[in-house]
């Protein structure tokens, strides 16, 4: 147990650790924790069967500082040496301090790491992810590095959902892609955090989300190169309310604002940003036409109005309007 800080205004406690950390790791797997234990636990099995001979270790961010409950799922596995790597806590509340977090730990602790993986603790990766992320990153040169994330939903009759666009993978071959929009399943290079400095994730995009797309859009701006693995799956478990009417709305409202808050970030001068505010009407009409055309290929209402609903986020989100669904209490229900 200890303390140690990469700036001296945000101590991290560490809270479990294997019983040695080998600096000359190349490897970390980073994962933001918020009140899943039970996800975790099968997260971290995951790793444990992993089919490479490639070493790693792990760094866990605890993201709920009162309770912990992530904290000695974390234990059982770094203890026992199941795993190598450390669990800390950050205690400010947040999506994107946890991600921060994981990636500076993951820096600091292994000076030797050259590649930077993530996956949520609501995620299972499948036995050949980690070989097939890596291996990417070596033979393509690839700055950043994505894969597809598949749901298992818990509700076996809403397995069609896999095709709305807010579940789909954005690619479905391996190759050079221009971006990738998520961080639960990617890999980063070094290099891409030295270039972007410090933080990596905008905190501003705390509980909205939309941070991944944020750091992915600088990293595109400054010229890094993107590629898509395929092969290396990863899969989300999708509890029954992420799966309704409400939920599936509410997340297109969130895309919408956050496609918006990316692309004001970026325009920087009164002209671009008269050009944002007509694109952002421009969209309303032009949604309806994209959803006309998703009905016609699915034949699924659900599925046909993401675009409008998108596009509605991205309007309210411009007076200010939107969701913050990583928002929460600070005493666990």
């Amino acid at each position: 147990m200890g303390n140690f800080s990469l700036r001296r205004e945000t101590p991290r406690a560490i809270a479990a650790m294997s019983s040695s950390l080998d600096q000359a790791i190349e490897i970390v797997v980073c994962i933001p924790c918020f009140r899943r234990p039970e996800h975790l636990r099968r997260t971290l099995r995951s790793l444990t069967d992993q089919r490479t001979d490639r070493r790693f270790a792990v760094v866990v961010v605890e993201n709920d500082a009162a309770a912990c409950g992530s904290v000695p799922v974390a234990s059982e596995f770094l203890r026992t040496n199941r795993l190598a790597g450390l669990c800390v806590v950050e205690p400010r509340q947040g999506n994107c301090y946890a991600i921060n977090a994981a990636f500076e730990t993951a820096q600091a602790i292994f000076s030797a790491a050259r590649y930077f993986l993530m996956i949520d603790d609501d995620e299972i990766a499948s036995p050949d992810w980690l070989e097939e992320m890596v291996r990417s990153a070596e033979v393509t040169g690839a700055d950043v590095v994505g894969g597809p994330v598949l749901q298992r939903f818990d509700d076996e009759a809403k397995q069609g959902l896999q095709r709305h666009p807010a579940f789909r993978p954005a690619y479905d071959a391996s190759g050079p892609v221009p971006i990738i929009y998520g961080c639960g399943n990617c890999l980063i290079g070094r290099s891409a955090f030295d270039r972007l400095g410090s933080p990596a994730f905008d905190p501003r995009f705390n509980f909205l989300g939309g941070g991944d797309v944020d750091f992915f859009t600088r990293c595109r701006r400054g010229g890094m190169k993107f590629h898509w693995a395929a092969e290396a799956v990863i899969t989300e478990t999708v509890p029954d309310n992420r799966s309704g009417l409400s939920w599936i709305a509410l997340r297109g409202l969130r895309i919408g604002a956050i496609n918006y808050h990316v692309q004001r970030k970026g325009a920087q001068t009164p002209w671009l940003r008269v050009r944002l505010a007509a694109k952002i009407l421009a969209l309303l009409p032009l949604s309806l036409l994209r959803a006309v055309r998703l009905y016609l290929a699915e034949r699924k209402t659900l599925i046909a109005l993401h675009p409008m609903i998108v596009a509605a986020g991205g309007l309210l989100a411009a007076f200010g309007i939107e969701p913050q669904p990583y928002k929460a209490s600070k005493i666990a229900s």
